[in-house]
């Protein structure tokens, strides 16, 4: 059987043809590593390297301006030199900001997204009031009005009493949560978390800030089964009975208290 023989002739050819092919490949790797460092070099060096905005997003209660000088972050610092763990940190401290995250947006915008705490509730101080977050803490921003976002609590301060009621606050309904006008704070030997509640129906509710949510899941019930003349007290603290204000006398059974 023949062997197919090619000779050293032959094969010049294509060795020539596969040195070249390599050495184009080796080319085109060195223009393009060499093209992309003057690339970097002339971007580093213009404007379009340095941060020309700014973005908030996610902010109800901060303004934009307050989150910004807050992470520290400047306009026409180097795009790519913003620390972000540390400008992340900074703007965690401010009290409404319970979580924050800074992203690049290229080509040279920074945008800084935000969760806040809610303002579950206020507490007058004088004229002012005050915020009250959801983790329990009073803001010391002043308000001139109260928004109707949440419920006036009167003899309160930061302490397990009030972080309790917040607690308690953030587990009712809506409905029952926007029936709210006041709670008093009014503790007593017997009841260290005694409260009274102002309804905006007219009605009074005494109960304990540690059962509040679970008594109050109640109160629509309850109310049904009254009289519209009939206005008084609701006390939801051991059971459940209703004390109207002019005879100031117990009907038991209004709603009894479900375990």
């Amino acid at each position: 059987m023949e062997k197919n023989i090619v000779s050293i002739e032959d094969r010049i050819p294509k060795l020539k043809q596969m040195r070249k092919k390599k050495a184009n490949r080796r080319l085109i790797g060195l223009l393009t590593i060499f093209f992309l460092l003057i690339f970097s070099i002339i971007y580093f060096q213009s404007p379009i390297s340095k941060i020309q905005a700014i973005k908030v997003e996610g902010n109800s209660y901060l303004t934009d301006k307050e989150i910004i000088q807050a992470s520290g972050i400047q306009l026409e610092e180097n795009f790519w030199e913003v620390k972000k763990d540390q400008a992340t940190s900074a703007i965690k401290k401010e009290k409404e900001v319970s979580s924050a995250k800074i992203s690049r947006q290229l080509p040279n915008t920074i945008v800084i997204t935000v969760d806040e705490y809610e303002y579950t509730a206020y507490v007058q101080e004088g004229k002012n009031y005050y915020p009250v977050l959801a983790n329990g803490t009073i803001l010391k921003k002043k308000l001139r009005v109260i928004p109707d976002s949440g419920p006036l609590l009167v003899s309160f301060k930061e302490g397990k009493a009030l972080q309790t009621v917040i607690e308690q606050l953030d587990n009712l309904s809506p409905e029952i949560m926007n029936s709210i006008s006041e709670i008093h704070f009014n503790p007593s030997e017997s009841s260290p978390y005694k409260i009274t509640l102002y309804m905006n129906d007219g009605y009074e509710v005494t109960a304990s800030g540690e059962t509040l949510a679970k008594k109050m899941a109640h109160y629509p019930a309850i109310v049904s089964q009254l009289s519209e003349e009939d206005k008084g007290v609701i006390d939801l603290e051991v059971g459940s009975y209703f004390r109207a204000y002019e005879t100031d006398t117990e009907e038991e059974g209004a709603s009894e208290e479900q375990e």
